[in-house]
């Protein structure tokens, strides 16, 4: 497994980068913003997309669930990031629902907007097909990985991609998430993430503090996870 986090991390905080000044002026004539406390839930798995969200504050959370009620995290959204367009341009309703982890704000732009701003921008439809084509590759990266690896690499290698979530221009900072979402995300039990963390603790890998974990050797965390 080749030493880079960029192939399980969507790359998308550039999607209106490349765009004409015009474009973006287009896209901000409807864009608004919007709080989300903490465990409020943005959009549900089997609505219809709304818009798109560009996350400015906090951090997102999309999941699956169950029909036991398991959650089931796909993805941690950061700021930057953009959510919500694929079923948007697809005409679907979303396949996961999205809800805020912690306190944090976004902006909006409706989705009939979106459209007819897309219908007469081709830069932005290129790309739209550029991010697409990325975040296909992540999401068969980060399902094969998840599916085959067992479980202590799969949390080693969770560690180190919500370690790059939570810093802040490249500052490390404590990974602050509940214990029942870091076993939703790694596809375990709680009682086992529990486990596998009280052993990273004792061989001085991480240290934790009430829910906050703080990453010591990250080089021997990658090591474990298979990105060195």
């Amino acid at each position: 497994m080749a030493n880079d986090t960029r192939r399980y991390n969507f790359t998308n905080q550039e999607l209106f980068k490349n765009i004409p000044a015009q474009t973006k002026l287009n896209l901000e004539e409807k864009k608004v913003r919007k709080k989300a406390a903490a465990g409020k839930l943005i959009y549900r798995e089997g609505t219809f997309a709304k818009g798109i969200y560009i996350i400015k504050r906090g951090k997102v959370k999309i999941y699956q669930t169950s029909k036991e009620g398991k959650e089931q995290i796909m993805y941690i959204y950061s700021k930057g990031e953009i959510m919500g367009y694929r079923p948007l341009i697809c005409d679907s309703p979303h396949p996961v629902s999205a809800a805020a982890l912690e306190d944090c704000s976004y902006e909006f732009i409706p989705g009939a907007h979106f459209m007819k701003v897309l219908d007469s921008h081709p830069v932005l439809v290129r790309e739209l097909l550029k991010s697409l084509s990325h975040e296909f590759t992540v999401w068969v990266n980060t399902i094969s990985v998840f599916a085959q690896q067992p479980v202590k690499e799969r949390i080693a290698l969770a560690l180190v991609l919500l370690q790059e979530k939570y810093s802040h221009n490249s500052v490390p900072a404590d990974i602050n998430l509940s214990r029942e979402d870091f076993a939703n995300y790694t596809g375990t039990v709680k009682e086992t993430l529990v486990r596998v963390l009280q052993e990273f603790k004792k061989n001085k890998i991480v240290s934790t503090q009430g829910r906050r974990i703080r990453i010591i050797n990250m080089n021997e965390l990658k090591r474990i996870a298979g990105l060195s």
